[in-house]
This record gives structure tokens, C-alpha cells and sequence, in this order.
């Protein structure tokens, strides 16, 4: 039986609510250390970490992989969603005309200079592809868009971009039975 824990990174240090960020790279929280050293995570041999690049996900992800003698693989695939030239951004300076563009059609949509919601399904498709055939128990530490949409995946129901993301450092854990089929998924209670 494979199981495969999504992880959301820790709460970045951001100076102020409501930031749009996706490829920014903001350092974490001061204390994210501790809250990885206190998580439960399920025991899986022979494991795999998987982690976005970006810092916010790797640090944890080592930490985690230390603690668990566990190997850590970066894949570029499980980065955020790229939001362009809003990247930075409070939500409140973006054009209200090009928050509306986008709420309407999350699939097709681009920020200038970034990613459609239709690019982060193809890529996150892939990884979750690779990790179906790896048919490994796996931890996967990404960001609240690549997890909104490897969970469904996982789970062979229907993506929705509007679904709410995960809380930081809030997981879920699947269990596998095979490559097609989810016995019992559970969110974490100690998560």
C-alpha cells in the first residue's frame, strides 16, 4: 500500500496580509523550526520527500528529511503559481478589472507576465503522473496551488481552483491501494 502526506509549507514572514505571491521566495515565520520538529507524520519506510525549490519548502522539507532519514528530491513542478508582474503585490493594487478576468476563468486567466491555472494543472498532472508510477509512499512538502491540485489527483476527482488551499503546515495524508484507487483518506489531526 502506498501513502502519499501533502504538506503546505509554514507561514511565510511576509510584512503584511493580503500579498500575492507565488515565485517570491519570502523567508519563513521566525519558529517554523519548531513547528516541523513537533509534527506527527505517519511512518513510511523507503519514503521519498518531494519539494518545491523555493526556500519556503525546502528548508522544512530538509529538516523533515533529517529527522526521518529521508532522501529529498527537489521538482520545479511543485512551485507556486507564477502571478507575473502581481508578484509583490498587495491583492488590493491589482487592477479590480483584472481580478475579475481572472476569478472568471482561473484555467485560461495569465497575470501579465505570468501563468494561466490551465499550465499549474498540466505541470502538477505530470508530478502526480511520475509519482502514481513511482508507486512510493512519499511526502510532499508545495504551496496552496500545487496541493489544491495533487490532492484531487490523487484522490481521481475533479480539480477546482477555487477550492480553498490547504493551512500552512496543514497535511493530509492518502493511502493507496493501487494506482487508481484511494482507501480512507484523513486530514491529519496533528497536523
Amino acid at each position: 500500500m502506498t501513502t502519499i502526506v501533502l504538506l503546505r509549507h509554514p507561514r511565510p514572514a511576509l510584512p503584511e496580509a493580503g500579498l500575492c505571491y507565488g515565485r517570491l521566495d519570502p523567508e519563513l515565520r521566525p519558529g517554523w523550526q519548531a513547528e516541523i520538529d513537533a509534527l506527527t507524520l505517519p511512518v513510511l519506510r523507503d519514503a521519498l520527500l518531494w519539494t518545491s525549490p523555493s526556500r519556503r519548502c525546502a528548508a522544512p522539507a530538509r529538516r523533515l528529511a533529517a529527522r526521518l532519514g529521508l532522501q529529498v528530491r527537489v521538482d520545479e513542478r511543485l512551485q507556486e503559481l507564477d502571478f507575473g508582474d502581481w508578484e509583490g503585490l498587495s491583492w488590493d493594487q491589482v487592477p479590480r478589472a483584472a481580478l475579475d478576468l481572472w476569478a472568471g476563468d482561473l484555467l485560461a486567466f495569465a497575470p501579465p507576465g505570468g501563468e494561466t491555472g490551465a499550465a499549474l494543472v498540466e505541470r502538477v498532472g505530470r508530478f502526480h503522473g511520475m509519482l502514481r508510477a513511482d508507486a512510493r509512499s512519499a511526502i510532499v512538502v508545495s504551496h496552496g496551488g500545487p496541493l489544491r491540485v495533487l490532492s484531487p489527483l490523487l484522490r481521481d476527482v475533479p480539480v477546482d481552483l477555487a477550492a480553498p488551499a490547504m493551512d500552512f503546515l496543514a497535511g493530509q495524508a492518502l493511502t493507496l491501494a493501487s494506482s487508481r484507487v484511494l482507501k480512507n483518506p484523513r486530514t491529519m489531526q496533528s497536523l
